[in-house]
């Protein structure tokens, strides 16, 4: 479609059009103003760099649901591989029908995502309302009371306990709450990756880095950033996030000019840093100046009685998530619950009932079991009173399921049901995916679309109101 035509379709659905031709001109534009959609010419596009349209993303303003397409004959599978993040992609010609069929589809997908949002706070809201013993209630209560001061805080507590809960929290009553909140995890990232990650680089910093890469201080930027595991920063780095700290100023690597980000530190951590301190294995001046507000979160075993209330609303959340309906836990199971010492915290108490709805028995009006520690039984068991016959092959064969099962569902969320995506990330084809989850019975779940998508503006739509 001619510019000329296209500018002249869009106006009389109420729209002025912006064109740019780079990426550079695209953030500049975004600097100013936000924009209902974004058109991108694949045609136009190096589509071997994630960060391109994703450093949109974190402009001052957001450029909207962005759709990709292409004029080059590419094949759908070619381009579906190449952008599995896109919001829309229309294959072939850019037509009349094409464009009004894909500005159909993005309203409603970006008008589901807003409710998504709001949905995702309304979670948050729920498991904080669950905090109902005395030692969570001493736990609210001090976030109640940092949120209003905009300090840094030191969460800590045993792996499991709901500290990034804790840290959400705290963005959430602050005044920040409309910013971004972004959680880094300092274990998973590498070292020689994590600078990188932190600060961004710039093109050419080096090998690979091909394109502008924005930090997540960047990203962050007027809201919240919280360092999950930050007793595993390396001791070049924790240096490096001190002087952060210090003035709120940052260089990304291979960048010659200081940047500022106006960010919330939030840590978070399992160990003890005060013995780290002690050893030399962690900066003392950092750890002082993590340590403004120290929030220590109680293991699950300290507070029992939230047990059945976080059972019964992570039955209610994941069987709506999963479309699982009519799966209970009978008293039996629940005073299992009740005993079990959960070295596992609320994690191990949220994948145990994760797996009950997946791999338990759903038919309407029976009751599904577990173990304490995750394991479907069959009810049958349960009332005979002892076990049925074990074969080894067997046994061996539900474990590397049960496994597969959660590993294919953690990247499922992780992606946001992104199908494509998680096969990519799993190393597996996408057909063999399929197989899987319907095997295990997730196939029912409705994929989401996920908000990242790759290659350079071509030009930007901008609605007229």
């Amino acid at each position: 479609m001619a510019r000329g035509r296209l500018v002249g379709f869009l106006r009389e659905r109420g729209y002025d059009a912006w064109f740019v031709s780079s990426r550079a001109e695209a953030a500049a534009t975004l600097a100013d103003t936000g924009f209902a959609f974004t058109l991108v010419d694949t045609d136009l596009a190096a589509l071997d760099s994630p960060e391109s349209l994703e450093s949109l993303k974190l402009q001052p303003h957001s450029p909207g649901p962005i759709i990709l397409f292409s004029n080059d004959g590419h094949s759908s599978s070619t381009v579906e591989a190449a952008s599995p993040s896109a919001d829309h992609i229309i294959y072939g010609s850019l037509t009349p029908a094409n464009l009004e069929t894909a500005l159909q589809y993005v309203k409603l997908r970006f008008a589901s995502s807003r409710t998504s949002d709001v949905s995702r706070e309304a979670w948050l809201q729920r498991e904080i309302a669950l905090w109902r013993s005395d030692k969570m209630q001493e736990v609210c209560e001090i976030v109640q009371r940092a949120a209003n001061i905009d300090v840094t805080v030191l969460i800590s507590g045993e792996t499991g306990t709901g500290k990034d809960l804790v840290a959400r929290a705290i963005h959430h009553l602050s005044s920040r709450q409309q910013a971004p909140y972004v959680a880094v995890n300092c274990a998973a990232v590498p070292k020689d990756l994590l600078e990188s990650e932190l600060f961004g680089h710039e093109r050419g910093a080096f090998t690979g880095a091909h394109q502008l890469k924005i930090g997540r201080f960047e990203s962050a930027n007027h809201g919240s950033i919280l360092f999950d595991e930050i007793g595993d920063l390396h001791p070049e780095l924790q240096a490096k996030l001190l002087h952060v700290l210090q003035d709120g100023t940052f260089s990304r690597v291979g960048g010659k000019s200081a940047m500022k980000a106006d960010v919330r530190i939030l840590a978070a951590t399992n160990r003890d840093l005060a013995m780290a301190v002690s050893t030399a294995r962690f900066r003392d001046d950092l750890y002082y100046r993590l340590n403004v507000i120290h929030i220590v979160v109680p293991p699950l075993r300290e507070r029992r009685e939230e047990i059945p209330l976080l059972a019964a609303y992570f039955m209610e959340r994941y069987s709506k998530l999963y479309q699982r309906e009519n799966v209970e836990l009978s008293q039996e199971v629940m005073d299992r619950l009740m005993r079990h010492h959960y070295p596992g915290n609320v994690r191990e108490l949220e994948n145990t009932i994760k797996r009950l709805i997946v791999l338990g028995d759903t038919r309407p009006g029976k009751t599904a079991s577990s173990s304490p520690n995750g394991e479907p039984q069959d009810s049958t068991f349960l009332d005979a009173g002892h076990p049925p016959a074990v074969f080894l092959k067997h046994v061996v064969r539900q474990a590397v399921r049960r496994t597969e099962t959660e590993e294919i569902l953690k990247m499922l969320e992780r992606t946001r049901w992104n199908r494509a995506k998680a096969a990519r990330f799993l190393n597996i084809s996408y057909r063999s995916l399929l197989y899987k989850m319907k095997e295990a019975g997730l196939e029912r779940t409705p994929p989401t679309v996920g908000l990242n998508v790759w290659s350079d503006i071509h030009s930007m739509t901008r609605s007229a109101d």
